[in-house]
């Protein structure tokens, strides 16, 4: 089981050096310095005396890869590449290209993250799971055929039909929660209550039809007419058995994305004005800022590799019969 773990994890490290440098070759091949700093500066007159000055600066000015100018270590050392990509390896993220400390930031900004994330994943697997259960306890039923016909519907639906649809009803209409913002404390309850069921209301509709298949192959096999030819009940046998035997494709998606709760979400908090990394990422790609966008990138890679990890992990705990060797 160690063997396992060290040789997952100099994959991912070997992972993570690939995506390091292929983000970097990526970023400054799209964008490269001197692009950088007239988007920074605003337009496209702007004096190369300016330009060199925003450069040195930010530490631009230097060459990508290898400086031949420089002696011994310092023709890779004294890089752009060296100063502003290696560094992440360490997970020091450096300051942004407006000069503010991008670990700090994601320090702040995580809690946030967090305080939307964590409420939404373990409410949103609660009720799929248990409304996916419930669609198979009726099965061949009409609550059955309507169940999965309303999951088909919500699952077509995107995402941010639910933030409008939801804002306009219970922020406009109704006027139970505010449209958008964030407050420290219990105060942050009113402006997360919104964003948390939109969000668990969106995922029901694809989760809850993947947790009804899942359930449904297990009914199927030997050991549920085993248990039915003991005596056990229906309910018994369902939400014991077949539940407990479920759990590995369930892991699979629950605990890999675990890590990835730290990043936000995206589209959520830019909706709901949430300052969390979600919104920071976006904030970070309009205002063309490449550096906060290269450690949002390699911070989201790591925090994955670490979920399929701990996926791959839980699994010796749902089934003993799983055993890494």
């Amino acid at each position: 089981m160690m063997a396992y773990i060290a040789r997952r994890l100099l994959y991912g490290a070997l992972i993570l050096v690939g995506v390091n440098l292929f983000t970097f070759i990526l970023f400054f091949a799209v964008n490269t310095p001197d692009d950088m700093a007239r988007l920074a500066i605003g337009g496209q007159r702007v004096s190369t005396d300016a330009i060199e000055k925003w450069k040195a600066d930010r530490g631009y000015d230097k060459p990508l890869f290898v400086n031949t100018e420089a002696t011994g270590l310092g023709k890779y050392t004294d890089t752009i590449f060296y100063q502003r990509s290696v560094p992440l390896l360490k997970f020091d993220f450096g300051a942004s290209d407006e000069g503010r400390d991008i670990g700090r930031e994601i320090g702040v900004r995580m809690w946030p993250s967090l305080a939307l994330a964590i409420p939404t994943f373990i409410l949103g697997l609660l009720v799929s799971v248990a409304f996916s259960l419930s669609l198979v306890f009726f099965r061949t039923t009409r609550l059955d055929f309507w169940g999965v016909v309303l999951c088909v519907l919500m699952l077509s639906i995107s995402g941010l039909f639910y933030i409008i649809a939801g804002q306009w009803l219970f922020s406009k209409m109704l006027r139970l929660v505010p449209y958008s913002g964030f407050a420290w404390g219990w105060d942050a309850v009113k402006f997360l209550t919104l964003p948390v069921l939109v969000a668990i209301i969106a995922r029901l509709g694809p989760e809850a039809r993947f947790y009804r298949s899942l359930f449904l192959e297990e009914i199927g096999k030997d050991y549920v007419r085993s248990a039915r030819a003991r005596g056990l009940s229906e309910r018994v046998v369902l939400f014991k058995h077949v539940l407990r035997n479920a759990m590995l494709p369930i892991l699979t998606g629950t605990v890999s994305t675990l890590p990835l709760l730290f990043m936000g979400s995206l589209i959520a908090e830019s909706f709901f004005g949430i300052p969390g990394l979600g919104s920071y990422t976006i904030d970070a790609i309009g205002a063309q800022d490449f550096s906060v966008v290269r450690a949002m990138v390699f911070l989201g890679a790591s925090l994955y590799i670490v979920g399929l990890i701990l996926a791959d992990i839980s699994y010796t705990l749902a089934d003993p019969r799983v055993r890494f060797e």
